[in-house]
């Protein structure tokens, strides 16, 4: 059974047993207060419907609330129309903006990928020319001129860059 404080209202679980019929003084755990607490039968009726309650007016209630339930169903179909049309529109506009800025950076982009491409090329081809050049002389006499001239002009670039530093 539970019974309730009347001075704070917290509520207990307490054995019907502990409570004789005459009734008994009780604390508080929560509060410590003290009332005297009886049993209240309450008689447990069956409950009548009362014969004036019309189903129309039942009826014109559902009806009501169902009305008010499809406004609110249109309104709020409504909202989230308008919501995903801005929200569509965001979209679009976000695509326009990345698709022009990628552009924009696609060109400077190209740009140095390229150029790291051709200075990583450029250098493979001096090594390659370097450590090849014994061979390629035997075979090509007339290529060590030009192979000379290409080693010097390289560590003349090499001496012109380490003095700009």
């Amino acid at each position: 059974m539970i019974i309730t404080c009347p001075n704070c209202n917290k509520s207990f679980k307490i054995d019907k047993s502990l409570i004789p019929d005459e009734g008994r003084n009780l604390q508080c755990g929560s509060c410590n207060y003290f009332w005297f607490y009886e049993f209240v039968e309450e008689k447990n009726k069956a409950l009548k419907l009362n014969e004036e309650v019309v189903n129309k007016d039942i009826e014109i209630e559902d009806e009501l609330k169902k009305e008010k339930i499809e406004k609110k169903k249109k309104a709020l179909e409504k909202n989230n129309n308008e919501i995903n049309i801005e929200k569509k529109e965001k979209i679009s506009e976000k695509q326009k903006n990345k698709t022009t800025s990628k552009k924009a950076e696609n060109k400077g982009t190209k740009f140095f990928s390229y150029l790291i491409v051709f200075i990583i090329s450029f250098v493979a081809l001096i090594i390659l020319l370097d450590t090849l050049k014994t061979p390629l002389i035997e075979v090509f006499p007339g290529l060590e001129i030009i192979l000379f001239n290409l080693f010097e002009t390289l560590q003349d670039i090499k001496l012109f860059i380490i003095d700009l530093i």
